[in-house]
């Protein structure tokens, strides 16, 4: 693991040390707190030593993502036992419960839009998120992806969801909100970690304003053909004073905007990438159809891209359209 990350696990093992002790001293019979403690002291001898992070058994690194999600972890998972695998495995069944449920409702129609999605995670948990907000006749949309798989980039997709939802029930700017966000994703992600996403919110009017930090081009397609929106500013984590700008359009009666993330985008057959310009060639022919038909169309014709191949992305498809 790189010096800053041990730094960071170090400092939190002993701030737990340390409540660890304070609990024991208030209760000297808990054995479960003693042992806690030795597996705290444990690993900070490793640190000490240089060999934390590798598997006791293996002594090969253990997976870097379990370690942030538990810095007491000492077997990589080629090395559990059977009932610590049990364990792993109710925790990812809990933790892509939870996900679900953070998801927005489908087929969500407010304020004169139309929405359909799907979320299709590679694996139990996804680092990809995208969540849908009707509030006071405006339509709050966002869609992004988390740096990194598994439960690590689950764990700061989740701290994303409650971010947004959180400021958008405060009524801000959109650009506040979004930096305000980047500001607090700044100050808890560890280096290396950071989210592209695409954030705005659609009117009754058919204004949109979108803000896109770091990611793909958001695509609008309708009766007038096909048009792509780039990213106009960084991905949130990387810069603590970073500004955002956002772009403004003006949606007619069924135009759609189409959000994705590089799950569609980046999947390959051989040594072909699907791509962008394949998707635009798709959405042109498909430029009449309603949202949940536009999103059908995207993962079929790239299930028929990829063939018999294997996913190795989350992949997540948002489409909204103003209603005629």
């Amino acid at each position: 693991m790189a010096t800053r990350e041990i730094t960071f696990l170090q400092n939190e093992l002993a701030i737990r040390k340390q409540r660890l002790e304070t609990a024991i001293a208030l209760a000297p019979n808990n054995s479960g707190l003693a042992g806690l403690l030795r597996e705290v002291d444990s690993a900070l001898e490793r640190m000490d030593r240089g060999t934390y992070g590798l598997c006791l058994e293996c002594h090969e690194p253990v997976e870097q993502q379990r370690l942030m999600a538990d810095p007491l972890v000492r077997y990589c998972l080629d090395h559990l036992t059977q009932p610590q695998r049990a364990e792993l495995q109710r925790d990812l069944d809990l933790a892509s419960e939870v996900q679900r449920n953070l998801l927005p409702q489908v087929g969500l129609s407010a304020g004169g839009w139309e929405t359909s999605y799907q979320y299709v995670p590679v694996g139990p948990v996804s680092g990809d998120y995208c969540d849908l907000i009707s509030s006071d006749g405006r339509l709050f949309f966002v869609l992004g992806d988390v740096s990194g798989k598994g439960v690590a980039a689950s764990m700061l997709m989740t701290q994303l969801h409650a971010l947004f939802r959180s400021l958008t029930s405060m009524a801000l700017p959109l650009d506040q909100i979004v930096t305000l966000a980047n500001r607090v994703f700044c100050e808890s992600a560890l280096a290396g970690q950071y989210a592209t996403l695409v954030c705005g919110q659609a009117l009754p009017s058919g204004e949109v304003e979108i803000h896109n930090a770091g990611h793909l081009p958001a695509i609008v397609v309708g009766p007038n053909g096909v048009r792509s929106i780039e990213s106009t500013g960084l991905p949130l984590g990387m810069f603590m004073q970073t500004q955002f700008s956002g772009t403004r359009l003006h949606l007619q009666a069924g135009d759609t905007l189409l959000l994705y993330t590089d799950g569609l985008s980046e999947a390959r057959s051989q040594d072909e990438e699907y791509g962008i310009e394949r998707l635009m060639d798709l959405l042109r022919m498909k430029s009449l159809c309603a949202p949940i038909e536009l999103v059908s169309a995207c993962l079929d014709d790239l299930r028929t891209f990829v063939g018999s191949g294997s996913r190795f992305d989350d992949l997540t498809v948002l489409a909204i359209q103003r209603r005629g």
